[in-house]
Order: structure tokens, then C-alpha cells, then sequence
């Protein structure tokens, strides 16, 4: 089970739900069992797991599996001043999951989190403690929802902040740097060309 934020650096899994599925076959119903669990440390790194099995602890020890194969970095910040730990997200970011469209944008301190209960465990997990969200789409499949909340996550590293711009160097063009030079007087040196003799064919 997860702790409160905050405490220790250890990844904890916390298991976001499970849902039977059934196929229907020749010989009846096939249930299935998918299991969706959430894995992080709360300090900067989570993971989304998803699996399907026969059994139910099947199902979730396979998913936590793939949710520590998919443990990503997460990049954090700052509401206008850069005062204390970073509290939100850096930046606007916007991803996708076939119908559900996330949207997470930065807040300020002591805002929270308003959000359903699957992603904002997702951005809890992950060490955001302020943000504000927004969800279109058909939010009720919990799959597609957390999956577009894991990727928005993910997406944050994508973006080139001002922060991380390389200082530009600028370089002075050759007429800048010698414009002391070619402003002065210079006296023309005339070269006289010399024919040379013409040689007599034999």
C-alpha cells in the first residue's frame, strides 16, 4: 500500500482497479481479469502497469512487472518564483488516449490536486502536489483515462523550457572585428604586368 507523499524514497504499487472481461466462445463465456496498477516514489519517478491474466493475482503481479519496466523520470517546477521545492508541473502539457484528451497546466502552491480519483493518484505518485487539470473525452474508461494521464507525465521531459535554452554565443563577423583596420587610409600598390619575351617557333 502507499504511503502518504513524501516519505521515503522507495517505489511503492498501489493497484488503480480491476476489471473482468469476457469473450464469448464455443464452449461459453471466457472471463479474464485486467489489472491496472500505478507504481512511484513520490518524489519525481512513476510507472502505469497493464495486464490481463486467467487469475487476479496473476493479473496484478504481471502488472506491477510492467509497471516498474515503464518507471520514468518525472520533471517538476515552479509557480512564478522559484521559492522552496518544485510543487507543480513546468509547464502546459496536453496528450491523448484515443477518446480521452488530458490536460495538465502548472498551479500555484497549496492549490491541489481536483481531480478524478485514477490520475490524480498517477500525479501524486509522481511528486506533483499542485495542478490543475482538465479531461475531454469518454473519461469513464478507466484504461484509456489513466494511460493518457501516465503519457502527458512522460510528455513533460519533451518540452524546452527557457530554462533549459544553451546560451547563445555570438560570434562578431569578420568586418565587425576588423572594422578598425579596413577604416583607415590605405595607399594602393600598383603591379605593372610583364610580358615575357615571345619565343621563336622552329
Amino acid at each position: 500500500q502507499a504511503g502518504p507523499p513524501g516519505q521515503g524514497h522507495e517505489d511503492q504499487e498501489e493497484v488503480l482497479k480491476i476489471m473482468p472481461m469476457q469473450k464469448q466462445t464455443r464452449a461459453g463465456q471466457h472471463t479474464r481479469f485486467k489489472a491496472f496498477v500505478a507504481i512511484g516514489d513520490y518524489n519525481g519517478h512513476v510507472g502505469l502497469g497493464v495486464k490481463r491474466s486467467k487469475e487476479v493475482a496473476t493479473a496484478i503481479r504481471g502488472a506491477i512487472i510492467l509497471a516498474k519496466l515503464s518507471n520514468v523520470p518525472v520533471r517538476r517546477g515552479y509557480w512564478e518564483n522559484k521559492m522552496g521545492k518544485p510543487h507543480t508541473v513546468p509547464c502546459k502539457v496536453t496528450d491523448r488516449c484515443r477518446s480521452v484528451l488530458v490536460h495538465l497546466i502548472p498551479a500555484p502552491r497549496g492549490t491541489g490536486i481536483v481531480w478524478a480519483p485514477v490520475p490524480k493518484k498517477l500525479l501524486m505518485m509522481a511528486g506533483v502536489d499542485d495542478c490543475y487539470t482538465s479531461a475531454r473525452g469518454c473519461t469513464a474508461t478507466l484504461g484509456n483515462f489513466s494511460k493518457a494521464t501516465f503519457d502527458a507525465i512522460c510528455k513533460i521531459y519533451s518540452s524546452l523550457t527557457p530554462d533549459l535554452w544553451k546560451e547563445t554565443i555570438f560570434t562578431k563577423s569578420p568586418y565587425q572585428e576588423f572594422t578598425d583596420h579596413l577604416v583607415k587610409t590605405h595607399t594602393r600598390v600598383s603591379m605593372q604586368r610583364t610580358q615575357a619575351p615571345a619565343v621563336a617557333a622552329t
